[in-house]
Parts: C-alpha cells; structure tokens; sequence
C-alpha cells in the first residue's frame, strides 16, 4: 500500500498560503495576518513562514512591506513563470480558464518546437512515433505516451528553454492527462495525430506545424466539452 509522504513545514505554508489564495480566503489585495498570528495559525515557525513568504514574493503572489501586512498581489500582473509553475501544483483551485489559457499556449508554442526537432532530429522522432501504432487503448498508455513525447520534441528543438517551461508542467499534465484521454474521443484523436506527425516528418516536415496546431485547437475543443461534463 502507497502513502503520500507528509508535506515538509515550507510545503505545507506554501500549500495553505496558496490555496488560500486562489480559493479567495486571501483575495487580491488583501493583507495576511501578520507574521506572528499566521505562523501560530499554520503550527510553523516564523521563521519557516518567512521564508515561504519572501519566496511567494519573488514568484509575484504576495507583496512583502517590512513593518507593514503582508498584501496579496494580483498575480496576474506581478507573477511570472515561477508562479505559473507554483500554480500548476494546485488544479483543483485554479481559477476558471486556466487550463484553456495553458491548452492556447501550448497550441502556438509546439508546432514550432515540433518543427524545430523534426529538423534536428528526424530520426528520433520517427522511431518514437512508431510505437503509435500498438498503442494500447487505455487512458494511462496515452498520457505517458503523449507527454514522453512533447518532452522527446524539446529536447530536440535546439532550445534548452523550451524544455524548462514544458517540465514545469508535468505535474499539472500528468492529472489532467488523464481526464481528458478517458475519453475514446481524445485517444482516437491522438492516434491520428502520431500517424499524421510521422507521415508530415517522413516526407521532410513540411507540414509539420499545420499537423500539430491542428490537433493542438481539436484538443481545446475536448477539453471545453470535458470541462462541461
């Protein structure tokens, strides 16, 4: 039997702080206890309250004012990719939208790593789009399959970023994944998909882009109707 190892003091503040953020315990620009009473109320040290707080800061979440309550941000407008990868980790309070934000993100961002690897990388790809075919159909071999392989395509686009901002990702893919390729819909479509991508880069890339943005958009499609389900 599996157990979910305990939150370490500095996770566990994170996880308070930030859920109750995003749920509106704490809305933007409100002020947090103050440090005493919050470190009391979350069973931390003051010191472990502090530095969680000076790193939400840094992400953007909160604005720190020495002698002054701690303000929450409107960390759309503060936050950047540090926070964006913060955010990811808490799915189930992520503020409507979000996920088709992150889904139209990814449709403009991977036709062009896709046609990056497939440049630089040809064979790799081919090799891996090969399995497509025995695929099992199941929920679990889909995600697996699909997420080895946006990470196989940036780490041949010959752009170390690109990786780095898929990898902050892959906890939030990984149990949204899941919902959306329950779906036979989702799988059918992907399996297209590989078939489609591996005859694009067989006859030279070409039309690699066009291959994937147009999966990329479908998938928006499904996950909107997921959301609805």
């Amino acid at each position: 039997m599996n157990f979910e190892s305990p939150l370490r003091p500095a996770q566990y503040v994170e996880n308070q702080i930030v859920t109750s953020i995003l749920n509106g315990t704490y809305p933007q620009g409100s002020a947090l206890p103050n440090e005493r009473t919050l470190a009391e109320k979350l069973g931390v040290t003051r010191q472990t309250l502090r530095e969680t707080l000076h790193r939400l800061s840094r992400e953007g979440w909160v604005t720190i004012h020495h002698g002054k309550p701690t303000v929450v941000n409107n960390y759309w407008e503060n936050g950047g990719m540090g926070l964006l990868s913060t955010m990811s980790r808490y799915s189930e309070y992520l503020p409507n939208g979000f996920v088709t934000h992150l889904l139209e993100v990814r449709s403009n961002l991977l036709p062009i790593i896709a046609r990056l690897s497939a440049d630089s990388a040809p064979e790799v790809l081919l090799t891996y789009l090969l399995q497509a075919k025995t695929l099992e159909d199941k929920a679990e071999a889909f995600s697996l399959y699909d997420w080895d392989l946006q990470l196989l395509m940036t780490s041949h686009a010959k752009n170390p970023i690109y990786r780095l901002i898929f990898n902050d990702f892959s906890w939030m893919f990984e149990s949204l994944a899941l919902q959306y390729f329950s779906l036979k819909k989702a799988r059918k479509i992907s399996r297209s998909y590989y078939l489609d991508l591996y005859d694009a880069i067989d006859r030279g890339g070409k039309n690699v882009e066009r291959v994937v943005h147009s999966t990329m958009e479908k998938s928006i499609e499904i996950w909107k109707g997921l959301k609805g389900l």
